[in-house]
């Protein structure tokens, strides 16, 4: 089932961790802990979600692993190596992270903006890799079209669509991404997750909707109220008990009317919705 111990029940390593953090805190300017000893071990391919309600320290978690905040205590090893003394050039080779809030110069044009991601690897390939990379990842992301728009013409899908082509562009073997569906319709969201997990490198996504997190992930972390509340396997620990006790809605299952799969479905009911 699943785990209230997350020091003790890591998520499986058949070989060296990709990612490692353990007993992650930190503790904001006002005392108040944002992320409460977390211990995490991500094996290479790996998928995971995490997920939580409101404020449960979902992005603080991932500003953590990806050094962008530097933890109050607890430390973060990327291939066993520590990812606080790892050197700029050499962390950006090896992980990507897209936020929830990026801000780029408006005026760069998409495949402008796309090329910056190939900044870590200048000097190391020719011109000629660079463009291959900035073209495969316009390709992937089906924003080929749009490779001479201005920044500032874009719709928030396009603009999503967009920071995930530069973070592709930047060959990471981890990417580390924020609600990567955000400012997406249903279809695109499909596409975008389907795209992201087929890219055969270790993902850490930070997801919203708990009902697509089956279709997407190998494996799954719920925080909440600053813990990890539970970590493993999809199957294993998204539960209906689980669920229903941190986030206050139903998981049903049911299998699907058309293909042979699975269906994950929240109840979530509207008070005053006649009936």
């Amino acid at each position: 089932m699943f785990s209230t111990d997350p020091i003790t029940t890591p998520i499986p390593v058949a070989q060296r961790p990709v990612l490692r953090a353990d007993s992650l805190t930190y503790v904001a300017g006002d005392g108040k802990r944002l992320i409460d000893t977390i211990s995490l071990s991500i094996e290479p391919g790996s998928v995971l979600a995490i997920v939580g309600p409101n404020g449960a320290g979902k992005s603080t978690l991932v500003s953590l692993l990806s050094g962008l905040t530097t933890p109050t205590w607890g430390s973060v090893h990327v291939e066993e190596n520590p990812l606080a003394t790892m050197a700029t050039v050499e962390r950006a080779r090896k992980l990507a992270v897209v936020g929830q809030m990026e801000h780029p110069d408006i005026r760069l044009t998409v495949e402008q903006y796309v090329a910056l991601g190939r900044l870590p690897w200048q000097g190391a390939v020719d011109e000629l890799a660079h463009q291959a990379a900035v073209d495969r990842a316009l390709e992937l992301t089906a924003s080929g079209a749009l490779r001479d728009v201005p920044i500032r013409q874009l719709s928030g899908g396009e603009r999503q669509r967009m920071h995930i082509a530069r973070a592709i562009a930047q060959e990471p073997g981890l990417l580390l991404l924020d609600e990567p569906t955000n400012h997406l319709d249903p279809e695109a969201k499909g596409k975008m997750l389907s795209l992201i997990a087929g890219l055969g490198i270790t993902v850490i996504a930070v997801l919203h909707d708990l009902a697509l997190v089956s279709e997407f992930a190998t494996h799954v972390a719920i925080l909440d109220r600053s813990k990890l509340r539970a970590v493993g396997p999809v199957a294993d620990v998204l539960e209906p008990e689980i669920i229903r006790d941190v986030f206050g809605v139903d998981l049903i299952r049911m299998p699907h009317p058309q293909e042979t799969r699975t269906l994950s479905i929240i109840d979530i009911r509207v008070a005053g919705k006649n009936r």
